[in-house]
């Protein structure tokens, strides 16, 4: 099993049913092929779309329906498409119940960093900043360390913020870390990992949790 598949199905246990629910490009939207039996959600793209499922078969897709990585994707019985600006009255306004984003960093005071590296040209940071302060939980998935082994989660973001304070779950192929008034909280390690390989392997500080459990994945 890949890290991106261990990290998108992990994501998928956060699904509860009659959640809408919002999938960054990249790794969140992997997720949608492994909604758990009987968990039914409304999972929504920013680029104006409710209600789509998993990733079409090969030779399945339609080129008019995609998500905002232009990867294509099912539409459901009940779906809809609708502009851009419905998509974002959506987001504005609160009615999303989660949303899973990628990052380049994250920190233990619940700070992300997902959209610009300094000396790169980006297009723009995109819907991140409107998901990150319109949604009511934010679950970031990416993974632990960088091509170098270096920690991407960190005791304080270096890049330029996409928003402060706004995470609430972290997910990577190691552990899952809850952010909380006190620090970020180890709750879960991988399969085959110690609690003292993802504390070396984490430039944060970590609180262990009592209860710490190994991801279902």
């Amino acid at each position: 099993m890949t890290d991106r598949e261990i990290i998108a199905r992990r994501i998928a246990k956060e699904f509860k049913s009659g959640m809408i629910i919002n999938l960054g490009i990249g790794m969140p939207t992997a997720s949608a092929n492994y909604i758990p039996d009987g968990v039914d959600v409304i999972l929504q793209t920013e680029n104006g779309g409710l209600k789509f499922g998993a990733a079409p078969k090969k030779g399945e897709s339609d080129p008019d329906l995609g998500n905002a990585g232009g990867e294509p994707i099912t539409m459901l019985p009940g779906a809809s498409a609708f502009d851009l600006s419905t998509s974002f009255t959506i987001i504005r306004g609160g009615h999303v119940d989660m949303t899973v984003l990628g990052a380049l960093e994250v920190d233990q005071e619940g700070n992300i960093a997902n959209w610009k590296i300094p000396g790169r040209f980006v297009p723009g940071m995109g819907g991140a900043m409107d998901l990150l302060v319109g949604a009511k939980k934010v679950v970031v998935a990416l993974a632990h360390t960088n091509k170098g082994g270096e920690s991407k989660i960190l005791k304080k973001c270096t890049l330029p913020l996409s928003a402060a304070k706004a995470v609430n779950l972290i997910i990577t192929e190691k552990a899952v870390m809850e952010v909380t008034s006190k620090g970020l909280v180890l709750k879960e390690i991988a399969p085959g990992l110690s609690v003292e390989e993802v504390v070396k392997a984490t430039d944060a500080d970590l609180i262990i949790a009592e209860d710490i459990k190994e991801m279902e994945i």
